[in-house]
């Protein structure tokens, strides 16, 4: 397979669903939370497959496994904490250059009706 000449590579997953036990709230850790994960990576172009073989690619579904293991493997007080976890795992697991997280808790627990916040967090490999 001839690969095109490509500027970038990036795979992005959006709307990673778990339930974990974040919060800074005794009460927010004692049932389980819906979250929601957009993750962003960019790839070293050296990385593009040259066949059209799952064998040559960092596969999205354990990309997706991965994203989910750190969401629900310890329990994160903050948010941010929580995207940082998230960013370490995919520069550990990849040769990625570039990772944006966007984590999201559906409905928090605040004095005002609101339906979701998130905490999107940026890093570039040193």
């Amino acid at each position: 397979m001839t690969v095109v000449d490509c500027a970038e590579y990036k795979i992005r997953l959006s709307g990673v669903r778990f339930r974990a036990r974040h919060g800074v709230s005794d009460s927010e850790r004692q049932l389980p939370q819906d979250f929601l994960a957009d993750v962003e990576i960019t790839l070293p172009t050296a990385t593009l497959p040259t066949s059209d073989h799952l064998r040559e690619v960092f596969d999205y579904d354990r990309f997706a496994s991965l994203i989910v293991e750190v969401g629900t493997s310890q329990e994160f007080r903050l948010l941010e904490s929580l995207g940082a976890r998230v960013i370490e795992r995919v520069l550990e697991a990849t040769p990625a250059t570039r990772v944006s997280v966007s984590i999201t808790k559906l409905r928090p627990p605040t004095t005002s009706s609101v339906d979701a916040v998130s905490v999107e967090l940026v890093a570039h490999r040193p």
